[in-house]
């Protein structure tokens, strides 16, 4: 049987959201590494192991704001595959000793409950620009979903003495709780009130 990283199993993984379903990839695999297989297809980050995604979303998390300098996370991980796999490999390990869960599952819940609806965007008509409410595609909204939990972690990790697997397994936690606290949860209620005072 073929589990991650020789511990967790794929088996009896739910996927609720219904939106969701196509995109989250949970075909087993040991290493969640497939070398960029799927890089030039269309679509192709579908094919991806919904945890190889998060790795991927860890090695660049983005802008990353923590008192009065700003953090560019972009660059500074990138290509170190190894460390980000350690990191979310110990994040599990820490998960499923909280939770006494499956953490492929915390994972997949904290997806759910991250995942906006409906964001906005702008129009410009005759010079005049507008936003407008529209609908996230189920693409975009695991993108999305994951670009905030790893965001949510190395925020947490940047602020504090806090290493990178314990703050994202406490946002996992949190999110696959549905924990407003949680940034990740956070953003994508933000995004959802932005679209619903837009339409």
């Amino acid at each position: 049987m073929v589990r991650l990283f020789n511990r967790w199993d794929f088996e009896g993984i739910a996927v609720r959201d219904q939106g969701l379903r196509d995109y989250i990839n949970l075909e087993p695999v040991v290493v969640p590494d497939s070398d960029g297989k799927f890089a030039k297809k269309r679509f192709g980050r579908a094919k991806y192991n919904v945890v190889e995604r998060l790795v991927n979303k860890l090695m660049v998390t983005g802008h990353v704001k923590a008192s009065k300098k700003h953090f560019f996370t972009s660059g500074r991980n990138t290509g170190k595959k190894q460390k980000a796999l350690a990191a979310v490999e110990r994040a599990f390990e820490l998960i499923e000793k909280r939770t006494k869960e499956n953490p492929v599952q915390v994972l997949v819940r904290a997806v759910e409950y991250s995942a906006p609806r409906a964001e906005v965007t702008t129009i410009e008509y005759g010079g005049i620009r507008t936003p407008v409410a529209v609908d996230t595609a189920p693409i975009r909204r695991l993108d999305l979903a994951l670009a905030f939990l790893a965001k949510g972690a190395a925020q947490k990790a940047i602020k504090s003495k806090k290493p990178i697997h314990e703050a994202l397994a406490d946002e996992l936690i949190a999110a696959a709780g549905n924990d407003p606290k949680a940034f990740s949860v956070d953003r994508k209620t933000m995004l959802e009130k932005q679209s619903e005072a837009s339409r």
